[in-house]
């Protein structure tokens, strides 16, 4: 039976907005609402528009729960917002938020700590039309070969991602990348076992859960991580115990690294070498019933339930 509310502690959830992420935050928002309710915890999901700032004055909440992906939700504005308003808030602080966000900036600032990320460019959309595309494109084929993976610089959910074959598969791939926006992260692609390590801080350092393999009917795309029937997962992922400590390993060295808070996970790929690679890192991790970070909990023979109301506990005494 779901505990009756509790009139000590109401928490605030932050979901929707406008990026192209926006159904994935709500189907967040949605089911973290749910889990904090019925353990009696008094839970408003607002969304994130012109009537956020009256709102959030009028419900007064002790903590916040961003669970926006994507753009303002996990670049830091959102963080800046709330530190503004004094609001206690789950997950990591608005200038580590920045440096996670943007993909770039996390794979050099992870690669000068020692960790191992693939070969990349940085390319904004307007440098193709200064200097040419074709020139452009014949650089970037020159000095990363094939194949690679081309994806927006920021945004998450694999949104505009292409994995490119060969060289005349570069233009199209460009174009659908700087649909999702400005700049370009043109990586080379590794191959292997694709894991995703969620990272869990309530004050005593981070741990990693177990982590997740990915194994998909084509691309890790969109649509393969939110809809049933394209991906199979296997939690924990099958790793023998130095595999696995390699992947938790590098999940807490980001997390610790980036100065991230509370939560996060890290897609990774682990080679036939034995080597994991850092791809992404995410500050606001999805909730969603296909999500990795629920899956991961799960695994971790805990109580979710309880886990999502330790986040929100800890988020409360920092």
């Amino acid at each position: 039976m779901p505990q009756q509310p509790s009139t000590d502690l109401t928490v605030a959830i932050l979901a929707g907005g406008l990026s192209h992420e926006r159904e994935v935050s709500l189907r967040s928002g949605r089911r973290v609402a749910g889990v904090l309710r019925d353990k009696g915890l008094n839970v408003e999901v607002l969304d994130v528009d012109a009537e956020l700032l009256p709102r959030l004055r009028e419900v007064a909440p002790d903590v916040v729960w961003p669970l926006l992906h994507g753009s303002t939700g996990e670049d830091g504005s959102l963080q800046n917002l709330l530190d503004l308003l004094g609001l206690p808030y789950v997950g990591t602080g608005a200038a580590s938020c920045r440096l996670a966000s943007h993909k770039p900036v996390a794979k050099s600032l992870l690669r000068a700590a020692g960790l191992a990320t693939p070969d990349y460019a940085a390319l904004p959309q307007s440098l193709f039309r200064e200097v040419g595309a074709r020139a452009v494109l014949g650089a970037i084929e020159h000095r990363l070969g094939m194949p690679l993976v081309i994806k927006p610089a920021s945004g998450g959910s694999a949104l505009g991602v292409t994995v490119v074959q060969t060289a005349e598969e570069l233009p199209e791939a460009m174009v659908a990348c700087f649909a999702y926006g400005d700049q370009a992260l043109i990586e080379s692609a590794v191959t292997g076992t694709e894991v995703a390590v969620s990272v869990v801080d309530l004050g005593d350092g981070p741990r990693a859960l177990p982590p997740v393999e990915i194994v998909t009917d084509g691309p890790y795309d969109y649509d393969a991580r939110y809809n049933a029937g394209r991906s199979e997962y296997f939690v924990p992922a099958r790793l023998d115990e130095v595999q696995m400590r390699t992947v938790s390993d590098l999940a807490v060295a980001v997390h610790t690294t980036l100065g991230l808070r509370h939560l996060s996970r890290t897609d990774i790929i682990l080679d036939d070498a034995g080597t994991a690679w850092f791809l992404d890192v995410n500050v606001a991790p999805g909730m969603t019933e296909t999500s990795l970070f629920p899956q991961a909990a799960q695994a971790d023979q805990t109580d979710v339930d309880e886990l999502y109301v330790a986040i929100v506990r800890a988020a409360l005494g920092d």
